[in-house]
């Protein structure tokens, strides 16, 4: 596989050295807006995800506190900053801290989710386990629906 010049994604900035790292990309659809930070309110929009992953959210919230990993919070997906092409979205917690840029990339005609996690102890890595297998679909699947939602090709609400 070739290397992307000249793409670095900011979440590498704060955890240089991550457990997990997984990049989703899709092609951004044509007339779509390029602000990072309006892709990254419609990635992780729950009211937009598809409803499997908004019952794994579900499932998640439930299930966390019995190994002692707190509810994740309403604003834990705000964007915190945006890097030129690219919004951060920055979480530290007792079990492990993680970093998502979303980038949108006009010349290459794309739109990407960088995640980039730091496991800390064995709380850490028994909360990453399970997440580790579903992490991949479950950007896809968001980032596939932002797409369809920005879409300006595509009938109906946007």
């Amino acid at each position: 596989m070739g290397e992307m010049p000249g793409f670095v994604s900011a979440a590498l900035r704060d955890i240089p050295r991550p457990d997990f790292v997984d990049v989703a990309a899709a092609p951004l659809p044509a007339g779509a807006p390029a602000d990072p930070a309006r892709w990254a309110a419609e990635v992780f929009s729950v009211a937009g995800a598809p409803v499997p992953v908004r019952a794994l959210l579900g499932l998640r919230q439930l299930l966390v506190p019995m190994i002692g990993v707190p509810r994740a919070g309403r604003s834990v997906f705000t964007v915190r900053e945006v890097v030129g092409e690219e919004a951060l979205i920055v979480a530290d917690d007792v079990h492990l801290d993680f970093r998502v840029g979303v980038g949108v990339d006009t010349a290459r005609s794309l739109v990407r989710v960088t995640t980039v996690v730091r496991l800390k102890g064995r709380r850490g890595r028994l909360y990453f386990g399970p997440v580790r297998l579903l992490h991949s679909p479950i950007v896809h699947a968001m980032l596939d629906s932002a797409c369809r939602r920005l879409d300006p090709a595509r009938p109906g609400p946007s």
